[in-house]
């Protein structure tokens, strides 16, 4: 007697994935670390706050012990000054010492700034990028063509090759000639370089409203992203308040927020003379701000300030910045990540400007809009 078996679906409560308690604080712990600008001991605070409240740790396995296994991993360095390395006098489990992260730990919080922006990112070539035209490359288009002196032999496709062979001199006296060889045609590749310019003025952290730390995650992801995935492309970054200063990469976690006005002049500046020194034919600047041009340096050395609404002196030479890159063929995309309304159409106008790209956005989409027009901006500059 056949038995009627029904196929179905069961419905169980999640279970999140079994963590040891080390996982689950140096996960808080990552986080904390990028908030605090790679403040080891304001980290540790937040971290205990946050054990007294939510019991992350047991008798058995403390923060101390915490603090131990992120020595113990190469996460974390202990310093003594002279005298100290008694401990004595330090806080428990500190040794006694100044801690401070590592270049390993740096790495991790870049990586973890590139899985939470850009998660969602499709696996592509090292350093190569779809320029919309065909050329030497190593994506197959599709397309077939003749073959030309200087291609090489792992691009003839010989299924074609043989059966124009078999049309053009028939089966029984087959020759492959070379006029009857066919090439796969390949995508042509191409190479950018990128300056990313970062607003450290104070409004980046008024009104209680940290911006600076989404800015720095984004600048974290996309230097993670361009080193490892496109290692062929450049990536330069630069910070600006009253003047403007490049930053090596691993000092992104210790990015902080100064008493400074906004001198975007000087920023473009610098990028413009960035980008004048790479050989790559693409390039571009990414603008990260939530003020307005509120300062200039004057010829003089002395410093040009205006906080109260948009001073037309100062947006004036904005404008003539826009313009310049444009003629160096150098689009600005500007991520503006404030609403107000008068500064929106100054980002607008600067756009125009340089007929770059601008998007007004809050905090919450800034990190993935970047990519998309990173991806984006690239292929419509290379048609």
């Amino acid at each position: 007697m056949a038995m009627n078996v029904r196929n179905g679906f069961r419905f169980e409560t999640y279970e999140a994935p079994e963590q040891s308690i080390f996982d689950k604080l140096f996960d808080i712990f990552q986080e904390l670390i990028t908030h605090t600008s790679g403040d080891f001991d304001e980290a540790i605070d937040w971290l205990r706050e946050l054990d007294k409240e939510y019991e992350l740790t047991t008798e058995e396995y403390t923060i101390d012990d915490f603090i131990e296994d992120l020595k113990a991993k190469g996460y974390i360095r202990e310093e003594f000054k002279d005298g100290d390395g008694d401990g004595e006098d330090g806080e428990e489990g500190s040794g006694g010492g100044d801690i401070s992260i590592t270049a390993k730990m740096e790495r991790i919080i870049r990586k973890r700034a590139l899985d939470q922006i850009f998660g969602k990112i499709k696996r592509s070539g090292s350093g190569n990028h779809k320029t919309g035209k065909s050329g030497q490359g190593d994506e197959h288009t599709g397309d077939f063509r003749e073959y030309r002196y200087g291609d090489g032999l792992e691009n003839i496709s010989m299924t074609e090759s043989l059966k124009n062979a078999q049309i053009n001199h028939g089966i029984g006296s087959f020759q492959l000639s070379e006029e009857d060889l066919v090439v796969e045609d390949t995508q042509h590749k191409a190479q950018m370089s990128t300056v990313l310019m970062i607003d450290i003025s104070h409004s980046m952290i008024l009104y209680g409203e940290d911006r600076i730390t989404p800015a720095k995650k984004v600048a974290m992801a996309l230097a993670e992203l361009i080193t490892t995935r496109y290692p062929k492309d450049t990536l330069d970054i630069l910070v600006f308040g009253n003047d403007a200063w490049p930053i090596p990469i691993k000092d992104l976690p210790y990015l902080k927020v100064g008493p400074y006005h906004t001198n975007t002049v000087a920023g473009l500046q610098l990028a413009m003379d960035m980008l004048r020194r790479k050989r790559n034919t693409n390039k571009q600047i990414f603008m990260i701000t939530d003020g307005k041009p509120s300062c200039l340096r004057m010829p003089d050395g002395t410093y040009y300030k205006n906080s109260v609404g948009l001073d037309d002196f100062i947006v004036e030479k904005c404008y003539n910045m826009a313009r310049q890159a444009r003629k160096l063929h150098i689009p600005i995309t500007t991520f503006m990540i404030a609403q107000d309304p008068y500064l929106m159409q100054f980002i607008r106008h600067f756009t125009e400007a340089n007929k770059g790209k601008a998007f007004f956005t809050g905090l919450k989409g800034l990190g993935e809009m970047i990519f998309e027009d990173y991806e984006a901006n690239r292929k419509k500059r290379l048609k």
